[in-house]
Formats: C-alpha cells, structure tokens, sequence
C-alpha cells in the first residue's frame, strides 16, 4: 500500500510539472510574437470613376404608369372634371364595378334598350342611360345589347380627376 501511495504520488508530482511546461511554452512564443514588428497595412484600393450619365427622356411617357393612363392623363389634361358629392348615391354605387355583371338587356316602354345588372349578392337591378354605377361614380353614357358604356370619374394623381371610360360586357345567363 506504501508503494501504491508512493507511485501516486510521483504521478502526481509528474503531471503537474507537465502542465507548467505547456503554459510556459505558450507563454514563451506569444513574447515571439509581439517581440515581431507589425505587418504594413495594405493601401485601400483604387476605383475607376463611373461616366455620369444625363437622362435625356423627360419629354416621354413615364415607364411606371401604364400606357392607357398615360394617354388618358395627356388626353384629359386641359379638361377640369370634378365629381358630384352632393348628389344623392343610387344603390349601384355601393359596388365594386368589378363585383357587378352585365347579364342582358330589353327595351323599355319607349323603345329604349334597358340594362340588366347583377349585383354579388346575385340580386338584378335594371339601369338605364344616365344611371350611375360602381364606386368611381360610374355614369352610363349608353346601352346596346351586349355592352355597357360608363364614365368613370377618378384622381389624376396631380390633385385633380379625369374621366376614364369603362365598360361591362356581357357575360352570361342570370344565374
């Protein structure tokens, strides 16, 4: 049992000076290390200047508007059109246009061709020429059997509105 304590202990004794030559070590190449002088910083490089370049395209159409408003805006840009918001709203004009479906039409009383519109609540309305529809205060300008021809009035974007025609096709059978 002495000799087991014994051979411990020089165990021991070995290890600890084991570890003491490692931190030396390390101890010893970082002194090497900032004994070196510093490395030169490399300069920053240099760039080619870019050619200025002169947009020479303002007198063309804008690319981020689409081509029909860009022709409507020139069309319409001497012509001051303001909507009507003192006019009572008809029941049409708390739809979407495009929720709403041209489903046919007849002739009226008087000879005049009359509009059948579905609404999304699968509800018919009859519209006449003059009648308004759709939330832009959509103003029917006329009737024939397969379209709907409307008047929109809607911003400009510059603070003003113009009036954009639309039309409802029609589609199908009343469902």
């Amino acid at each position: 049992m002495n000799l087991f304590k014994l051979m411990s202990g020089i165990s021991l004794a070995a290890l600890l000076v084991g570890c003491d030559s490692r931190i030396d070590a390390v101890n010893q190449q970082m002194a090497a290390i900032r004994s070196q002088p510093p490395l030169p910083i490399e300069p920053a490089p240099t760039f080619d200047p870019v050619p200025s370049f002169n947009y020479s395209a303002q007198q063309l159409r804008s690319p981020f508007l689409p081509s029909s408003l860009a022709n409507e805006l020139k069309i319409m840009s001497g012509k001051r059109v303001y909507p009507n918001f003192s006019r009572q709203p008809q029941p049409l004009e708390s739809y979407a246009l495009e929720t709403l479906s041209f489903k046919g039409s007849m002739k009226s009383n008087n000879g005049k061709i009359v509009g059948l519109i579905q609404t999304p609540d699968k509800e018919v309305e009859r519209v006449q020429t003059g009648n308004y529809l759709g939330m832009n205060q959509g103003r029917i300008i006329s009737i024939t059997p397969t379209r709907i021809d409307l008047l929109e009035i809607v911003p400009d974007g510059r603070d003003g509105y113009i009036e954009r025609p639309r039309s409802l096709v029609l589609i199908g059978q009343l469902d």
